[in-house]
């Protein structure tokens, strides 16, 4: 992963222009995570392959005017951030407005998948900037997790803190509550 720092003076409004502006590589995630611009290699096969099958589960239940994407921008200003989940549950209507990205306070959850070069900013960069912006479920998948591969269930977010609702290794299940109501198998995740 390489980074690109907005220079001295630069404001919000100026980073964004400058991550909207850029041509960046095909293929690869572009965030601003701390207002710093990352630019990330498109993710490992199991990257993907746990982000489908996550994706599968979930567009069962889900409201029909509900949307899951796995490329929409979100917008944490306050936290100089803008993020791109591995996966976005959103109502439908929240990407009606024009433009590139969305507020992350419309989100219903988002899934992050670690990949090993920025697994620190999954867990704390981006936890902190989806509490922040209230987002109700943040579901991190940590393949690289110190202990082990671990999927953690955050809520009940107030101000950059999330409560853990729940963390299980992979191979135990992992259950969403409402608007979801879901258990998800993360023994069909792969390790490595």
């Amino acid at each position: 992963m390489s980074a690109l720092a907005a220079e001295a003076g630069q404001g919000w409004d100026d980073v964004v222009r400058i991550w909207h502006k850029m041509d960046w590589p095909e293929g690869c995630k572009v965030e601003i995570i701390e207002g710093i611009i990352t630019v990330a290699p498109s993710p490992a096969n199991q990257h993907n392959s746990i982000a489908e099958e996550v994706q599968r589960r979930l567009y069962r239940v889900i409201p029909d005017d509900w949307g899951i994407y796995q490329t929409q921008a979100v917008a944490v200003p306050t936290r100089s951030g803008m993020y791109i989940p591995d996966l976005l549950v959103t109502p439908k209507a929240a990407l009606r407005e024009p433009g590139h990205y969305i507020s992350a306070a419309a989100a219903e959850l988002v899934v992050e998948i670690t990949s090993q070069s920025n697994a620190a900013h999954d867990r704390i960069a981006k936890a902190a900037g989806y509490a922040t912006a209230g987002v109700p479920l943040y579901l991190l998948v940590d393949r690289w997790a110190p202990g082990g591969p671990t999927v953690t269930l955050f809520g009940a977010p107030k101000s950059a803190v999330y409560r853990v609702l729940r963390a299980v290794p992979f191979g135990e299940p992992m259950h969403l509550p409402a608007p979801f109501d879901l258990t998800l198998d993360t023994a069909e995740f792969p390790v490595s």
